[in-house]
This record gives C-alpha cells, sequence and structure tokens, in this order.
C-alpha cells in the first residue's frame, strides 16, 4: 500500500520552533539484506516524535483529526506510515504522550476555547479530557 500521499499527517508545519511533541513508542526491526550480515538484538523499541504545531495554526488539530479518530488511531495504518518514514519494518506502533511546557499548554487551551464548535463539547476540560486525557506531560 503506498502511503506517501497521507504522511503529510506526520510532519508538522514549523518543527524548528517546538515546544511541545506528540510521543510515540516505536518497535522496530532491522533485517539486513546482504547474506551473512545480522543485528543482535534484531528487534528494539524506541521513541518517535512529531512536533505539534502552534495553537490556531495549521496543524494544529491533529490531536483530533489524526491521533485520536485518524489515520494513527488505526495501529496496522499507522506503522505501515511510521515503517514509509523510517525505511525499516515495524512490528508496533503507539501514541504515548503529549509533551508541553505550560505556555503551550495555556495557549491549546485558549485556542480549544475560541474553537469549542470544532469539538462538539461544553468546555475545554471536555475537549482535553476526550483528546489528550491523562497523556499530557507538562515539563
Amino acid at each position: 500500500m503506498d502511503t506517501t500521499d497521507r504522511l503529510a499527517s506526520l510532519q508538522p508545519t514549523d518543527p524548528d520552533n517546538a515546544t511541545a511533541r506528540y510521543v510515540f513508542r516505536v518497535e522496530l526491526r532491522l533485517e539486513p539484506d546482504a547474506d551473512g550480515l545480522w543485528t543482535d538484538p534484531d528487534q528494539f523499541e524506541t521513541t518517535l516524535y512529531r512536533v505539534a504545531d502552534d495553537p490556531g495554526e495549521s496543524g494544529w488539530l491533529f490531536f483530533r483529526d489524526t491521533l485520536w479518530r485518524g489515520e494513527l488511531a488505526d495501529e496496522p495504518h499507522f506503522r505501515r506510515l511510521v515503517e514509509d518514514e523510517l525505511g525499516c519494518p515495524v512490528i508496533s506502533a503507539s501514541f504515548s504522550e503529549f509533551r508541553t511546557d505550560e505556555a503551550y499548554l495555556e495557549s491549546l487551551k485558549a485556542e480549544i476555547a475560541n474553537n469549542l464548535a470544532l469539538f462538539n463539547a461544553g468546555s475545554v476540560r471536555e475537549v482535553v479530557n476526550k483528546y489528550l486525557g491523562s497523556s499530557i506531560q507538562v515539563t
């Protein structure tokens, strides 16, 4: 399955000035092509990060559109996306946490408050709990 067109959902719009990021646990397998070469271990877990776009900017709804109810909620599809990006077999891939600083989190909450209708919710707290729950880690 060619997932090239869908990789844009994994790519943030401004990765250089990130103060928040999505954290994923990914288990990889290395399979050298050459005969007589192998790795030990051939499987390992690593951490994959995706920068969180600034609230209100293009891509800021990643947590709603792609993470929670989109492409990354489908684990086999998410594995294929990561395989395409990393160029090696992915055994498992899952969302682990949303890591941010206090200023970004407050800005995110303010943007959610200004756009509650986008979430079909009655409060910012309801949105944050529904889409990110206990995965938020303030650093």
